[in-house]
Formats: structure tokens, sequence, C-alpha cells
């Protein structure tokens, strides 16, 4: 898959970390990345370059939900740590710190962590933070208390105002709402790029093949990535050589053919004839077609995979590239 050409470091917490000249720094889980996430990137960036500073993107690992609560978080994320980094360097940022949430983390008063983490081991320079951020043990931690230590342990607040924020109208919350429904042309709209699922190709029971269809069992291996919702979509699909084919993903239990409720996920790529298997693939979501259905018999089935294949083909004349 490509990566970005900029230069960015990803340290995995403090252990290893090089000492960063005049530290501009944002804090948070900047689960999804989305629009929202971009625009305080942005101003990070924009205010690191300004002072001659570096910006410095401080995150954690596990999402702290999943930590807090482990039997009750019910969390999915937008996002593996796979792909959260590789959207994150592709941002301009110059470093990123992937800090281990655990529940000693956790207790850390929001004063011991601006202390003996911000100060003490990264000597912030300037923090670039959203008016209603919270941190901290209880998520004490405020702008106002940042506001009150900064002339004491000599940093510098840039607040990002209400305005900036909430007039990008956009949450993690709800693109996840907007993936359960399976809208993903809206949560690509949130996320300013596809929704992507990332897996490897595994060993189905060449069904599809049989049918005329041969499609691409894609594995995840990620209990925590969030699915959409079940049903049919038009899908951008990106091998490991980047080279990219139009495809329909079938997301879903497979009525027709299979009583067992296991969801799969399933990639046709159109004009495509090559061998897959073990290959990691990048599905790009662009469109819900249909819901799932349970046709009557194998002919139904495959008279409605045509017609998917001929909205596709309609559909992909009028794409935006």
């Amino acid at each position: 898959m490509k990566k970005s050409n900029a230069i960015v470091k990803v340290f995995q917490g403090f252990n290893e970390m090089a000492k960063i000249p005049h530290p501009v720094l944002t804090i948070g889980t900047f689960d999804g990345v989305h629009i929202g996430h971009q625009k305080i990137i942005k101003q990070l960036n924009e205010v690191a370059e300004r002072i001659g500073g570096e910006s410095v993107l401080f995150t954690f690992y596990p999402h702290p939900r999943m930590v807090l609560f482990p039997e009750s978080h019910g969390l999915k994320l937008i996002q593996t740590q796979v792909e959260k980094l590789d959207k994150l360097e592709r941002m301009g940022l110059k470093n990123i710190i992937v800090h281990p949430f655990t529940q000693e983390f956790s207790r850390l008063t929001a004063i011991e962590f601006v202390r003996d983490y911000l100060v003490n081991k990264l000597n912030i320079k300037t923090i670039v933070i959203g008016y209603d951020h919270q941190f901290g043990k209880n998520r004490e931690g405020s702008i106002e208390l940042l506001k009150e230590l900064a002339p004491i342990y000599d940093f510098e607040v840039i607040e990002i105002g209400a305005k900036d924020i909430d007039e990008v109208n956009v949450s993690s919350t709800k693109i996840r709402e907007a993936l359960n429904q399976g809208d993903v042309a809206l949560a690509n709209t949130y996320l300013g790029e596809e929704f992507q699922i990332n897996g490897i190709v595994g060993h189905g029971q060449k069904l599809g093949t049989k049918l005329g269809f041969p499609t691409a069992n894609i594995e995840t291996n990620n209990d925590v990535k969030l699915i959409p919702k079940n049903g049919v979509y038009a899908t951008r699909v990106v091998r490991e050589d980047d080279s990219e084919y139009f495809g329909l993903v079938s997301i879903g239990e497979r009525p027709t053919v299979d009583d067992s409720g296991k969801i799969t996920i399933e990639a046709y790529l159109i004009d495509f004839k090559d061998d897959l298997y073990g290959e990691q693939l990048q599905l790009k979501l662009l469109k819900r077609i249909r819901d799932e259905k349970k046709f009557d018999s194998l002919d139904e089935l495959i008279t409605e995979m045509k017609n998917d294949e001929e909205r596709l083909r309609n559909w992909i004349v009028d794409y935006n590239w």
C-alpha cells in the first residue's frame, strides 16, 4: 500500500524517543482521524512551522475505554491501530507518540500527566488543544488547568475555539452511527476519505467461482474493527502492488447458501482473473448498493449478482476520481 513520502517519527512511548526540538503538541485518541481531527492537526502543523518547532501528536493504545471497561466497553473502532497510524503519517506531522494506555497510567492526575510526561519527559513548549478537551484521572484536566500550569512550567497554550471545532459538526460517534446504518457515503464525508477494511485473502468455500463470480474471502483478524451494516457495497480494491480495481464487497451471513450465521466479507473484483490467496487487500468502501437478501434459489442469487455488477458499472461512469 502507498505510504506518504513525508518523514515522520513514530515513538512507542518515551523509552526510545529522541529529543524533539521545541515540541508543539496536541493530545487525543483520534479514532477515525476524521475531518475535525484533521483541522486540529493542520493548525498544529501551522503553529509548529510558524514558531520553528516540530509538531507532536500524543495518542494512546489501546483505546482508554477498552482498558477502563474491559468487560463492558462494547467499543468498535473505526480504524485498526495500523490504519490509524497510516492515516496520521499522511497528515504532515513530524512526530507521533503512541503511549501505552494502562490502568496505572489512567490513575495519573491531570497535573501529574502534565508535569511528569509533557514537561519532564517531552519538555513541551507549546500545546495546541481544543476548548473542550479533557484528560487525566476522571477527565479532570481541562483547557483552564493547562492555562494555569503554563506559566509555572513555561509552556504556551493555544486554544482551538468552539467555532473552529463545532462548525465541522463531526465526531467519531457520528461516524460509527453512519457505518452501523450502512451509510458509508456519509461516513466517508466525515472521514475525508473512504472507510477502509484491510485483510488477508483466505480460502473460502469457492462457491462464488462456481456461480461465475469468484470472490476473495477477506480475513480481518481483528475483533474490535467496526464492520458496517450487512449489505453489498461498491468498493475500490487496492492490491499490495498498489494496482486498483472496482469491485463489490458483500458483508453478511450469506443466508442463501449458509445457515451458520457467521459474518463474512467477500470481495468481487470486476475485470480481474488472477489469484489473490494470501494477499493483503485494502477495501475502500464507496457506496451501499443494497441490503443483504435471502433468495429462494441459486439462480435468483446469480441474477441479482449480475444486476449488482451492472449497477456498479453504470455508477463507475459517473464516479468522481
